[in-house]
């Protein structure tokens, strides 16, 4: 298993309702468990010419997963989640409704064709950082160095929003649902677990 780190961004339609959906997407894919997640945050589009304060503003967060997915195949499954959400590639860094990006594949580093990790300007964009250090605070950016270290650098332009994180992660000192019910006297009784169960 290799534990990978996917940027999200839109900054078309409803981008909050969005960035949830995809990474639940992402969640469920075949071979893929969530790990971490951040809070989304918003930033200032940036198009090919630089910062463009006249576009839509973006949606931004990170999810970090454990996969059995070879690089080029998680890339392909992400892209079937954008093409989902109708992503567009007409325009070079033009507006989107959805647009994944693996940022870095354990400590692996790869430059093909169509993939490149780490991902070559993760470095230089607080919309990448900042969500980054929020899921995974301790994060290590291969080649570069600590992301809050990074982030520091580079300046953190973005703004939180007051959303929960794109995913729910079990945390490691709460039991899961289900051994807590294993451990609940009253499991076994009719109507312990709910209507409908």
């Amino acid at each position: 298993m290799s534990r990978a780190v996917i940027a999200l961004g839109a900054n078309l339609g409803d981008r909050g309702s969005t960035l949830r959906a995809a990474a639940a997407a992402i969640a469920a894919l075949p071979g893929v468990t969530p790990v971490a997640s951040s809070r989304e945050v918003e930033s200032v589009a940036v198009t090919l010419e630089g910062r463009d304060e006249t576009k839509p503003r973006y949606r931004n967060g990170v999810v970090v997963v454990e996969t059995d997915l070879e690089p080029q195949a998680l890339l392909d499954a992400l892209h079937g989640i954008e093409d989902e959400h109708g992503r567009t590639r007409e325009v070079r860094w033009g507006d989107r409704t959805l647009d994944l990006d693996v940022v870095a594949v354990d400590d692996l580093v790869l430059d093909t064709a169509t993939l490149t990790v780490p991902h070559p300007r993760a470095a230089e964009r607080a919309f990448v950082l900042a969500p980054w250090a929020d899921a995974d605070p301790e994060a290590v950016l291969p080649g570069a160095g600590r992301v809050a270290d990074l982030l520091a650098a580079v300046g953190d332009d973005t703004e939180r929003v007051d959303e929960p994180r794109l995913f729910e992660e079990p945390r490691a000192d709460e039991p899961a649902a289900d051994e807590l019910a294993a451990d609940d006297p009253r499991a076994d009784e009719p109507g312990a677990r709910g209507a409908g169960t």
